[in-house]
């Protein structure tokens, strides 16, 4: 028996291929991601202590940062070499131009003292006092920067100011590379530029001969309580820790879509092993009546699919090693800070593991059609009954198919009461299992329906499709389940997408109506920066956002003409009444302090008087740290001199009265030209600002769910080859009568399109309710999020689908035309 699965393998291969293409695939994509993932993690480890070459022991803050006195205390210590304060934080170049240099900017505080510096010094030299700067090379080059020339640096603490230029770095492939500028400082400069108080740790060299666990002792001593005193073994550790925790986290999202991947080629092949093993029913009968027990027969086919997984799997592993190139050409395109790719690394594991999951899911998908295909009666094979005749489904499975489908469908449609991100999932998966449930009975169904157009325009051809498509129920249910997970997918995050950029843009509309935004780069405003705005005659309002927490409630600041746009509803009162001494109480706390308009409400020690009682929907969201609606508005000039060192990281901005919006521009650009850490954008560009991440995400998502689309595709062009083979007969037949070459061309398209049509319709219908649910839920949270439909985009999906399906259809119409119409008759 297995010689005979052998001989199985090469007489059937060519019906094997494309299933064993779509196996293919599946483990290219688990490959790639394995490959890939163990790059980037032998990279982390090489990349582990690039800065710490020369750092034998460490000083870690704990809640607090380490104050630079606590430096010289350190330095002090019996057996210190060098000690010097660390911190990372942001800043912003000022380029050759005059305008801030793009992109996120790590600002670094790097060692004066040349035992401790680790940099790749690619020209010049490292700082060496306050007032000097390194830049990483490829800034330098690009802004045509110069040593020993002036370049301007801000940060978050004030304007931009000039430091000198003294040499260049290589950081590409680090932790400090993240697609922007790199900005190194001496340490009083880079406390100075962000405003930190502190340092993140101390670096320390040791002295020759020293023993560091002493050292180390001595110096948690001098540093006092709450400070942590690292090795060089664990800083590398931590390093390599922090990192790796990252990696994992990619690697299982990455593992989640090829996970998708795997399950539509396991649909893939169960439906090919059925049509294979369907069309040797008299074979498998005649092996029976010969003396072939059922056992045997069901190991052999077992044995087959065994054989082609492994052959497949091991494709796909070399193919895998594209894939894994592919992911990082990807993440360098969709954004700039991607994780940091490694070098190509397939190891033992990789190859181990993908090889049995490729043979594991082909036996386990063939298990089931091979079962069944051991059913024949031997004395069948004496008869026309061993051509076994389209079983329908039965009734508990479409009993079962209607019962699941509706809880899944209720579980979508009652999200939005109750609020629960799993009743998503949870109810995408029940609607997914009906759908496979009542496949063979609404697939069908479906089919005769979307025939219509095509029954016009086609004629017979066209109802001869339909009547071929419709044939076996279950092996069209089955090649559309395939498609209607790849689409529902990739529809789900397309509407997904849409309704949060629309969600954002009306948040934005109502939050902002202003003309400018000024907003921070990875960080806070500088303090002086509203003031100067203010101090400008071309704008009218200047408005920073502000807010601090005391006691439960979070007290925002507020501007009279600004403050009307966000409320809701006004209880009592006039907000008009906003102003110095007095506040805006949000009607959830004034009922739970009993406050009423006019009332006397203490506020982080000193008494306000309420002016109305309000509520504004976005006046919580989801994760606040104080109650609903526990939030009140006070004047931005209270809220000054309650906190005067709270910051915030917008502002809004308009021109003044009879000032176009061009002056009023000029005058914040002017402004702005000394803080590089701050952008400013009209209404428009900031919705595209914070738009932007959804784009990268859904093009991200939609590339790695596109594989699964393309398996799906594989199976409908596997399933009507192997309908070609069965019809071999059947096909001879309508071209004696006269059908000609192109009439079966159009038979098997118009099949190929319907087929594709119905999964990419059910899979876009299922999608679209995965993503009103969790519109739903996120609407509950909090925010303007609506179900909006893409109707360019989801129409893209169902052509580009019904393309690659006609184009699918080629190949199996060159078959069923190549054989000579008398041969063809005679064929078994």
């Amino acid at each position: 028996m297995l010689r005979l699965a052998l001989r199985e393998v090469r007489a059937d291969g060519r019906r094997l291929l494309l299933s064993s293409l779509a196996v293919v695939l599946g483990v290219a994509f688990v490959a790639g991601t394995l490959i890939f993932t163990d790059g980037m993690r032998a990279g982390v480890y090489d990349r582990a202590g690039a800065f710490d070459q020369h750092t034998d022991l460490a000083a870690y803050a704990g809640t607090k940062p380490l104050a630079p006195s606590l430096v010289e205390r350190v330095r002090t210590v019996d057996g210190v070499a060098a000690a010097d304060g660390e911190l990372t934080g942001t800043a912003g170049v000022v380029g050759s131009d005059g305008r801030p240099v793009l992109g996120f900017t790590v600002l670094a505080a790097i060692p004066t003292d040349p035992a401790l510096q680790s940099y790749d010094v690619v020209a010049g030299r490292l700082p060496r006092q306050p007032g000097e700067v390194v830049l990483d090379d490829a800034t330098v080059a690009d802004q045509g920067f110069t040593l020993g020339a002036p370049v301007r640096i801000g940060g978050s603490a004030g304007p931009s100011r000039p430091f000198t230029l003294v040499g260049t770095v290589d950081v590409a492939g680090t932790t400090r590379d993240v697609g922007g500028p790199y900005v190194g400082l001496a340490g009083a400069d880079a406390l100075a530029v962000t405003g930190e108080r502190g340092y993140d740790r101390i670096m320390v060299a040791t002295r020759p001969g020293a023993d560091r666990q002493a050292l180390a002792d001595r110096i948690r001593t001098a540093a006092g309580p709450g400070v942590t005193v690292k090795d060089r073994q664990a800083i590398l550790n931590d390093e390599v820790a922090r990192a790796v925790r990252s990696l994992r986290q990619f690697e299982l999202l990455l593992m989640a879509f090829a996970a998708v991947a795997v399950v539509v080629a396991g649909f893939v092949i169960a439906n090919t092993f059925a049509i294979v093993l369907a069309q040797r029913t008299r074979r498998t009968a005649l092996l029976r009546l010969v003396g072939a027990t059922r056992g045997q027969v069901f190991r052999a086919a077992l044995a087959e699919a065994a054989l082609t997984g492994l052959l497949a799997s091991a494709a796909g592993v070399l193919a895998g090693v594209g894939v894994a190139a592919g992911l990082g050409a990807l993440l360098s395109a969709v954004t700039e800070d991607a994780p940091v790719a490694g070098g190509i690394i397939v190891t033992a594991r990789t190859v181990l593991l993908c090889l049995g999951l490729g043979t594991l899911l082909t036996v386990v998908a063939a298990a089931l059609p091979a079962w069944q295909g051991t059913r024949v009666a031997p004395v069948a094979a004496l008869t026309d009954a061993a051509v076994q005749p389209a079983r329908r489904a039965g009734r508990v499975r479409l009993a079962a198919g209607a019962l699941v489908g509706a809880a899944g469908v209720a579980a979508l449609a009652g999200t939005g009461e109750t609020g629960l991100v799993p009743q998503v999932a949870v109810g995408g998966v029940l609607a997914f299992l009906g759908i496979v449930l009542l496949g063979p009975v609404l697939v069908p169904a479906l089919v005769r329906l979307l025939s219509w157009p095509a029954r016009r325009l086609f004629g017979a051809t066209a109802g001869l499709a339909v009547a071929n498509a419709v044939r076996n129920p279950r092996r069209i249910a089955a090649t559309t389940t395939a498609m209607v997970i790849g689409i529902s997918l990739v529809s789900a995050f397309v509407v997904g997408a849409a309704s949060a950029k629309v969600g954002i843009e009306r948040a934005v509309d109502a939050r902002f109506g202003v003309d400018f935004v000024v907003h921070g780069v990875g960080g806070e405003l500088p303090p002086p920066l509203a003031g100067e705005l203010a101090a400008r005659p071309e704008l009218g309002v200047v408005h920073e956002h502000r807010s601090h927490v005391v006691d439960g409630v979070e007290l925002r600041a507020a501007h009279p003409a600004l403050v009307h746009r966000t409320l809701t509803v006004v209880d009592a009162g006039d907000p008009a009444g906003l102003g110095p001494g007095s506040v805006l109480v949000h009607r959830e706390l004034a009922a739970a302090r009993g406050w009423t308009v006019g009332s006397t409400a203490t506020l982080a020690g000193r008494p306000f008087r309420v002016a109305a009682v309000v509520a504004d929907k976005d006046s919580t969201m989801a994760g606040s740290p104080v109650l609903a609606g526990h939030v009140v508005d006070v004047a931005a000039a209270d809220f000054a001199r309650l906190f005067p060192t709270e910051r915030g990281y917008l502002a809004e901005v308009d021109p003044a009265a009879g000032v176009s919006p061009a002056a009023a521009r000029a005058a914040i650009e002017s402004v702005l030209a000394n803080y590089p850490t701050v952008n400013l954008a009209d209404r428009d560009a900031h919705k595209r600002m914070l738009t932007r991440t959804v784009d990268v995400v859904l093009v991200f998502v939609t590339a790695l769910l596109g594989l699964a689309v393309v398996i799906a595709l594989v199976g409908v062009a596997n399933t009507l080859s192997l309908s070609v083979v069965e019809r071999t007969r059947e096909n001879a037949v309508l071209r004696a009568v006269g059908l000609t070459r192109g009439g079966m061309r159009a038979v098997l398209a118009v099949e190929a399109a319907l087929t594709a049509q119905v999964g990419t319709l059910l899979g876009i219908a299922l999608g679209t309710g995965v993503a009103a649910s969790a519109m739903a839920v996120v609407a509950r949270l909090g925010g303007h999020f609506t179900l909006v439909l893409p109707w360019g985009r989801l129409g893209l999906v169902v052509a580009v689908a019904v393309l690659a399906a006609l184009a699918a259809s080629l190949q199996p119409a060159r078959r069923a035309l190549a054989s000579p119409v008398v041969e063809a008759l005679g064929a078994e």
